[in-house]
């Protein structure tokens, strides 16, 4: 998932600003090698490296946007109940429902005491849309596409899980 990471091209970028494109926890603009060869360097550390030792990875999107246009999730300071939430889930204490894409919180553990939203507009903002990740497939394979020959093999290996978890062919 780290590796199909899209974000808005900020100043530190050539081009246009404020364009969605393909760019791994916004690094793209600051790898001097072969990219193919950067994401290995990367899973070959989580091959080689005690896994009791590794970070955990969670996968936030703070800017998804409603049919209005508008964010779903406030952000600013109520990024931290998301970030409670990681915290007691790695603590084993917080519940998820599993996602093609992963595991996203529960309603009931994530700390929504005094948020100014909804039930309606929590769900929304936790939903996972398969026909959203659908749409998503084809723009990851010409992304992955772009890596040649030097793409780790694993990542097509994910993205084929991907497309199963979708009931993609």
């Amino acid at each position: 998932m780290g590796a199909t990471l899209s974000s808005e091209t900020t100043a530190a970028q050539t081009g246009a600003v404020g364009v969605v494109r393909r760019d791994p926890m916004a690094m793209l603009p600051f790898i001097g090698y072969d990219a193919g060869d950067y994401l290995n360097h990367w899973l070959t550390i989580g091959k080689t490296a005690d896994a009791a030792k590794l970070p955990k990875i969670f996968y936030v999107n703070w800017f998804r946007r409603d049919g209005d246009g508008r964010f779903l999730w406030p952000g600013f300071g109520e990024n931290s109940r998301v970030l409670k939430w990681v915290v007691e889930r790695m603590e084993g204490r917080a519940t998820a429902t599993e996602t093609p894409i992963g595991y996203v919180p529960n309603m009931e553990s994530l700390d929504t005491d005094g948020l100014d939203m909804t039930p309606e507009q929590i769900k929304a903002a936790l939903h996972v849309s398969e026909q959203e990740w659908e749409a998503e497939v084809p723009q990851i394979q010409a992304w992955f596409h772009k890596f040649g020959d030097s793409l780790p093999a694993t990542l097509l290996t994910e993205l084929d899980g991907l497309k199963a978890r979708l009931g993609l062919r």
